[in-house]
């Protein structure tokens, strides 16, 4: 990309150190200087041990499936198979369904694994790949929530058909999500052009119709393709720690409270808790839309911005308070799964697909995608309770 220069001192330094100092003097107002900081290195720490190599863990397994999927001709099996299915639906080949497959079983990261094979990469124009952010993040996590929603204690409430409705809903907010950022990349790279350019004289049917394979026997090629699929995944791993321990630190911050006994220890994850309030400033547009049954609801998809984990981690207590119900965890499912800590890892999934100039407007595509997957789990389970 061309370089592009400044005056060394303009207008933008002054508004810079104005927001800057408006946040982080606002945390520091409330948590106190040297908890602040000491709450942004623990929490950053916490992140790197906690999440940034559990990620790892799952993209190097990933990796290393998607490598074996590849090598044996499995991924161009399915691409044949699903392609008729997903070509309608997000305007990408039957191979994205893999990702699919990947994330819903582990988390968001898992997609870049794939991403990183040929046998993979070369189904996918160039404008579709930046959507595999999108695409992997919506079903982050997904066997995890709903698992765990099924485990809620709410007697007599229907949380199975709760769990399906969430799951219909992240597939909705995944479809649309998927298509407002094509219209960014569409814009950026064309529509004809592939990810992996055909050789001299060889034409796109060509390069779809067989694969690259490895030297040797079977069991040679098995074991090649396991580790050089592991290997992508931990050059994966290592991209997203500065998106993980940077953006996640600061929406937790902005997300938690302070400690059990309401002060302000310096430990990890504790925070000022404003988003959880501004969220019941704006309750009255969020019940409306998503149904929930008490303000305090709008917390959870709120610190699912930041981390689903997290999120589905305040459900027992709303629970065992009597504040949620069978609705609200049906729109939980479904903005948990498809939000899935979405700010705290599309900036490390976009610059490791190489495109971390439109990191923002998958961020914005996601959002979008995200509010309608709750809307349409609230509208849907109130359908489906109606005729049920």
């Amino acid at each position: 990309m061309e370089k592009r220069f400044k005056k060394a001192v303009s207008a933008e330094a002054f508004i810079f150190l104005v927001i800057f100092l408006a946040i982080f003097g606002g945390l520091a107002a409330v948590m106190g200087g040297a908890n602040m900081l000491q709450t942004l290195m623990n929490t950053a720490y916490a992140l790197l041990i906690e999440t940034v190599f559990n990620i790892m863990a799952i993209a190097v397994m990933a990796g290393a499936l998607s490598g074996v999927l590849s090598e044996f001709g499995v991924i161009a099996l399915i691409n044949k198979a699903i392609t008729p299915l997903m070509k309608p639906l997000y305007d990408l080949p039957g191979a994205a369904s893999v990702g699919v497959m990947t994330t819903y079983l582990s988390d968001n990261p898992a997609i870049l694994g794939l991403a990183e094979d040929t046998n993979f990469r070369k189904y996918f124009k160039k404008y579709q790949l930046p959507a595999l952010t999108n695409l992997g993040t919506a079903f982050g996590m997904g066997l995890i929530v709903t698992t765990f929603m099924l485990g809620i204690n709410l007697p007599g409430e229907k949380i199975g058909m709760a769990a399906l409705v969430g799951n219909i809903g992240a597939i909705i907010g995944s479809v649309i999500s998927v298509r407002i950022m094509m219209v960014f990349t569409k814009k950026e790279f064309g529509t004809t052009e592939y990810c992996i350019p055909t050789a001299e004289g060889e034409s796109i049917d060509e390069l779809l119709n067989r694969r690259e394979i490895r030297n040797g026997r079977a069991g040679g090629r098995l074991l090649e393709s396991l580790l050089d699929g592991g290997k992508n995944g931990v050059e994966v791993g290592m991209a997203i720690i500065p998106g993980v321990l940077v953006i996640c630190t600061i929406v937790m911050m902005l997300t938690n409270g302070p400690s059990a006994d309401g002060t302000y220890t310096g430990a990890a994850y504790e925070g000022v808790a404003l988003l959880p309030w501004l969220g019941e400033k704006v309750d009255f547009i969020l019940t409306p839309l998503f149904g929930f049954s008490d303000a305090s609801a709008v917390a959870v998809p709120i610190t699912a911005l930041g981390a689903a984990g997290a999120a589905i981690g305040l459900v027992p207590d709303m629970a065992s308070a009597g504040t949620i119900h069978a609705n609200d965890i049906a729109v939980f499912t479904a903005m948990c799964m498809c939000w899935s800590g979405y700010l705290s890892t599309h900036v490390g999934m976009m610059s490791a697909l190489k495109c971390p100039h439109m990191t923002g407007k998958a961020i914005v595509s996601h959002t979008i995608g995200g509010l309608c997957a709750g809307v349409a789990a609230n509208f849907i389970f109130k359908l489906v309770t109606l005729i049920f």
